[in-house]
Parts: structure tokens; sequence; C-alpha cells
């Protein structure tokens, strides 16, 4: 290898490491910043946590890879060029593909990389961050007691105290038992109590002192009054146990999930999409089997002609056909008749209508595992000319021009999956649009970067508008 591509190289590795993980890092406070409200209040282990953002991480890389590519081949090149390196390898009669040669080799094996990452790990990923999101937005906030406040946090009661020390003292507390259905018939009242859980943190635990407890029964009368008998039992000191077990987080089984299309494999979704088609081929055979039955069925109805009728002269109605007396009966069985038909119809639409929708998914998410990959190339192709052009290193201006291409791709490749989705475009068209826009773009920068334009340069447009400028005058003068 020459030392201009150990250079090139070197130049590349760093900003590419150091912006991808930036981008990322991004991304993962983006995540948060959405989700903060289903995570906080509800008393999760630091390792939910951790696996939440782990898989985030990997779901994000889908994003985070072209905008680092794109961001650190700029940064390269437009470092390079700042530092009059790119100049002195021109005048060593190596141009600029063959200089940029190891990194399209590298970004292609990295290509290679998200492809096979986005056909085996990203669907796992998809998967675990699925389900674990599901259950954590549906997971039950911890309990809390405040003060003045009933808690209903627990179910079956009914929890109040007046006011709560640091210590988890509580003062003048109010217990209401609500598991039976004819109301609140059983009540605690106590002036103090303390509250701690026990090691398994399945049992919470107020230890009471000085109250009473109220008890409502239904008597030994024969008629049935639940409010017959009032018990009322004075206490120095008990024990009032509730079971925290509902707040644990309950795993939902991942194999629910499944089904979706961002957790499946290339050969999974092919698979899907093959049975789907052959359901829709299955729904449309039926449909003819269908009609081609009613069809015969209202062909031998009682109402028909036994043999054609030839009628001489005109008619005005095809009611003249039937018998005047089983007029209203050959209406009557024909409105009956076109509504079984609708019906029938009309469910086949929906089906075929959903059967489509679902196809489109599989062939959207189909073809996204192959733009990513060839995304990466073609940003790289933007990126690189582009450096070389502006001749601009650091975070300034390369971060600006990475940020408003990648914008215009994500904006493109977005509105493009929309359409797919609502069935305007195909799903290959859909996915593959943005690429079809920006790779004409890369070429022409290349071009641009390897002729030594000046595309960016503001100096030229000075001259060129003072030039202008200068001539007009001299006319008008």
């Amino acid at each position: 290898m020459k030392k201009v591509h150990v250079l090139v190289l070197k130049a590349f590795i760093r900003p590419f490491i150091v912006t991808f993980f930036i981008v990322m890092f991004i991304l993962l406070m983006l995540f948060l910043f959405k989700y903060i409200d289903d995570l906080i209040g509800k008393g999760f282990e630091w390792y939910v946590i951790l696996q939440l953002l782990m898989y985030a991480s990997a779901t994000n890389v889908a994003m985070a890879l072209p905008l680092a590519i794109l961001l650190s081949s700029i940064m390269t090149f437009g470092s390079l060029g700042e530092n009059y390196e790119l100049v002195a390898i021109k005048s060593a009669g190596i141009s600029l593909q063959k200089a940029m040669m190891p990194l399209i080799i590298s970004v292609g094996i990295l290509s290679i990389g998200a492809f096979l990452f986005s056909d085996y790990m990203l669907p796992k990923a998809n998967l675990k961050m699925g389900s674990l999101l599901y259950d954590v937005r549906n997971q039950k906030a911890a309990f809390l007691i405040k003060e003045g406040i009933f808690n209903n946090s627990i179910p079956g009661y009914a929890i109040r105290v007046k006011k709560k020390d640091e210590d988890q003292t509580l003062h003048d507390v109010r217990i209401y038992d609500r598991n039976t259905s004819n109301g609140n018939l059983n009540v605690v009242l106590a002036k103090e109590g303390n509250m701690y859980m026990t090691d398994d943190n399945q049992m919470l635990i107020l230890k009471l002192k000085d109250g009473m407890r109220y008890e409502e029964t239904p008597g030994t009368s024969g008629t049935y009054n639940p409010r017959q008998r009032l018990m009322r039992t004075e206490f120095k000191e008990t024990e009032q146990k509730f079971d925290l077990s509902s707040f644990a987080l309950k795993r939902t089984d991942e194999d629910l999930f499944k089904s979706n299309y961002q957790m499946m494999s290339l050969n999974q979704l092919k698979m899907y999409r093959d049975s789907f088609e052959v359901k829709g081929d299955s729904n449309l055979r039926s449909t003819y089997k269908d009609i081609s039955l009613l069809a015969k069925t209202y062909r031998t109805d009682s109402l028909s002609p036994k043999a054609p009728v030839v009628l001489k002269g005109k008619y005005k109605d095809v009611l003249e056909l039937v018998p005047k007396d089983k007029r209203l009966a050959a209406v009557t069985g024909g409105k009956d008749q076109i509504r079984t038909v609708r019906d029938v119809l009309g469910r086949k639409e929906l089906f075929t209508a959903d059967n489509k929708v679902r196809i489109r998914g599989f062939l959207i998410e189909l073809n996204r595992k192959f733009t990513l990959a060839v995304s990466c190339m073609v940003l790289f192709f933007i990126g690189a000319p582009l450096g070389a052009i502006i001749r601009k290193g650091g975070l300034g201006l390369p971060v600006v021009m990475s940020v408003l291409f990648f914008l215009l791709y994500h904006i493109i490749s977005t509105i493009g999956e929309k359409y797919a989705k609502d069935g305007s475009l195909s799903p290959a068209m859909g996915m593959w649009i943005a690429i079809f826009v920006l790779a004409p773009l890369g070429a022409f920068l290349t071009y641009k970067a390897t002729v030594d334009s000046v595309l960016f340069d503001a100096d030229f447009y000075k001259r060129f508008f003072k030039r202008v400028f200068s001539k007009k005058t001299e006319v008008t003068g």
C-alpha cells in the first residue's frame, strides 16, 4: 500500500469513529427525550434502562452510519485540501480517484457490514427493544404515597396520609379496603405509622400505631344486608401488608412481536411476502367461485323464466318479462340477491386491501436492507468530493454541509417511504428514490472535484460578480 493511501486512511478513521459515536449519543438523547415520561417514576432497575439503551443504540445504526460516513469524508478531504495535502498528492501524479480508492474499499466493506447487520442483528435488536419498550410503557408507576392525596395504585385499597416525614414516618393514616363489591366497608384509621419494604421488594408493610379498625358485615339474619353488623377494633400496634407484585416488570412473550416487518430477516420477509401473495391469489379464486355459485343459484330461482321470453314489439321495463302477480316478489328477491353479492364482494375487497398493505410492508422492509448499504456509498461519493471542493476541515462548515445533504437524503427517503406505504409509489421506487436523486449529485461532485472546480469558492463568485457589474457600468457610461 502506498504511503498516500495510508495517509488518507489515517485521516479518515479517526473522524469517522468520533462522528459515529457523537451521532449515536445524540440519537440516544433524542430517544430518551421521547420516552422520558414512560421511564420516570416506575422504579426500574438500572439494568433495565441499560438494556433499553443498548437495543436503541443498535436500531440507531441505520441512521448514524450513513451520517457518520458523510461527515467524516467531508472532514477528511476538507482537511487534506485545507492543508494543501491534496495539492501535493495531485502534483505527484495521483488522481483524486486513486487517492480515494482505499476509502472506497473501506466504505464498501462498511456497506457490506451494514447489510449483514440489517439482515441478522437489526431484526433481533428491534424485537428486543420493541418487546421491552412495550412492557416499560405499560408498567405501573412505582408505589408512592403523597401527603393529603389518596393513592389508588395498590389494587383494592385507597391510602391517604396527612403528613409524611423524611424517615418514612406517616401521620394520620387512613386505609380503605375496596376488595368487596359493596363499597368501602372496611376502614383502618391510625394516628401514626411506619412504612418499609420486604427484602425481595414484593410486599409493602405498614406498621400502624394507636388506631381503630371498622368492619361492616352482613350479620346472621336471614335477609341479606351487607351493612347489618359493625365491628370496631382498637389497637395499639398492628401491621398491614400489601402485595406489590403488580409493580414488578412483567415481560411479554417476544413471539407476539415477531410478525412485525422490522423484526424479520431477509429470508423471513421473502417467505411472508410469498405466503401473502398466495393468500391474495386464493382470495381472488374464491371470489370467482362464490360469485359463480350465486349466479347459478339465482338462475335456478323459481321466479326466473323457464325458457327465454321473446317480446314482440317494444317494452319499457324489464319487469314486463315477469307476470304481474310475481313482480313484487321478483323485485324483493333481486334486492336480496344484489345485497348478498355486494356483501361478498365487500368482504373480499377488505381482505384484498389488507393483504396488499401487508405485502407492501414486507417489500418496503426488504428494500430497506439494501438501501442502507447503498446509501453509505452514495453519501461517501457526495462527502469526499465535497470536502475536496470546499477545502475546509474541522467541525465548522463540514458539519453544516453534511447535515444539509443528510437532511435532503432523509426527507426524500421519508417522503418516498410514505408514498410507498400509501400505494402511490411502488415499494422499490419509494425506497430507492433518494438513492436515484442523490447518485447523480455524487457523480457530478466527483467530476467537479477531479477537475479542481471552484464550485464553493467564495472568492471566485466575488470576482465573477465584480466583472459582471463592472461591464454593466462601462456599458451604461
